[in-house]
């Protein structure tokens, strides 16, 4: 079918579920951008909807015959699409939510644990070192995080996908983590803190980060096994937390190794 119109009722319900996540809980559906990210998506085991194709542009070979797809001009494509070099595709598809009980994990398996988010770019990009590291498990202690929103699967690059994401109360996910035997170790200063150098991850352990602007509550350090710094010798103390993200959860996998 081809759609010519931004007016088309099928375009405006695009463009609701790109903006609003409301729109996207509320109809269970959200907004996949581009040729790798639609591919990931699938082959993870998401179910599309459906499909918005500019024929002169898109060019891959996806396998999208049993599914509907609209027809659009690359005018109109180049309204409802963020990047110029998304390929000629948007997807609609269901979202998935796990829980933690659902979650399936491997012997001695590594997790991280953001407390909260303060931007997607910030989660997207601890989603492709987690992507990277063959991390087990993502949890978000924050029960509102939108992890379908269109910044994020654009700054993961489509890691969202491949990663196994869960959002919970910090209590549950505490209780979670002591129920599966797995240390907890939290980066935060104290006394008592220690060189991320100086820790063991060779067993199952959960990295826990906090916000930037405020780091991680008291909740984590009173219940951490332990605490630990990531050595600063210039002017700044502290990382960015994607960055920080990653020099710990690689600093664990090369203990692994």
């Amino acid at each position: 079918m081809q759609i010519e119109s931004a007016q088309n009722p099928k375009i405006k319900n695009l463009l609701k579920l790109q903006e609003k996540s409301r729109e996207r809980k509320k109809q269970g559906l959200f907004v996949v951008e581009g040729v790798q990210e639609n591919r990931m998506a699938m082959e993870s085991g998401f179910v599309p909807e459906e499909f918005f194709i500019c024929e002169n542009i898109f060019n891959e070979e996806l396998e999208l015959s049993c599914y509907k797809k609209y027809f659009v001009s690359p005018a109109l494509f180049g309204k409802i699409a963020y990047r110029e070099s998304t390929g000629g595709i948007l997807g609609i598809y269901k979202t998935l939510n796990n829980s933690l009980e659902e979650i399936k994990l491997k012997e001695n398996p590594l997790v991280v644990v953001l407390e909260a988010v303060e931007k997607p770019g910030n989660l997207g990009a601890v989603l492709r070192t987690c992507d990277g590291a063959a991390v087990d498990l993502l949890v978000v202690c924050d029960p509102l995080v939108d992890f379908f929103n269109p910044n994020v699967i654009r700054s993961s690059v489509g890691t969202i996908f491949t990663n196994q994401v869960v959002s919970a109360e910090k209590q549950e996910v505490l209780n979670w983590l002591k129920k599966n035997k797995i240390q907890i170790i939290s980066t935060f200063l104290r006394e008592e803190t220690q060189s991320l150098y100086e820790t063991d991850f060779k067993k199952s352990s959960a990295i826990i980060l906090g916000t930037e602007a405020f780091g991680l509550t008291d909740f984590w350090a009173d219940h951490s096994d332990f605490l630990i710094k990531i050595p600063m010798n210039g002017k700044v103390d502290s990382l960015n937390v994607s960055n920080a993200a990653a020099v710990c959860i690689y600093e664990a996998v090369r203990q692994r190794s």
